[in-house]
């Protein structure tokens, strides 16, 4: 991920969810879909995603369920995401998070999500990792939106289930 491949600082409004965070939100909810609510129930947020993330997902989705449930998942999360390309062998989720703008990758990784971690990577992106349960109960649409968009924030304006 050399800095020059770079295209523009990052997004506060761009979040990357690890693919452990995707299947977890299928499939366990609690704070992955908590996390991942905060992104869907706004349409000025975006999810983006690799393809690579999104099949290391649907890989997971697969082993502890079924094919099936795993590509109507994968069909879903096509949709719903912003595809990001990148080169292979990259961490799909920071290569998503470093090709798509995004300031914030969600995982269940605590070495990833340590403070160390994310200093590390502070000399090669601008990316806050954290745990879904930090992220939820940290984020502040209200402000985020003040900060991003001329305006009072008017609340969420979609459906996160939808």
């Amino acid at each position: 991920m050399a800095d020059s491949d770079r295209s523009g600082e990052a997004d506060p409004t761009r979040v990357v969810a690890d693919a452990d965070v995707l299947a977890a939100d299928l499939l366990v909810g609690g704070p992955a879909r908590e996390a991942l609510d905060c992104v869907r129930e706004h349409s000025w947020m975006t999810l983006v995603a690799s393809d690579d993330l999104l099949a290391e997902a649907a890989a997971v989705v697969a082993d502890l369920t079924d094919p099936d449930l795993a590509a109507d998942w994968r069909e879903r999360a096509d949709r719903e995401r912003e595809a990001v390309d990148h080169p292979p062998g990259d961490h799909p989720g920071l290569a998503s998070a470093y090709q798509g703008r995004a300031a914030h990758l969600l995982t269940s990784d605590e070495g990833l999500a340590s403070a160390g971690a994310n200093r590390s990577l502070q000399s090669h992106m601008q990316v806050s990792v954290r745990t879904p349960d930090a992220f939820a109960r940290l984020f502040d649409p209200g402000a985020l939106y003040e900060a991003t968009h001329d305006g009072a924030y008017p609340g969420p304006d979609r459906d996160p289930r939808g």
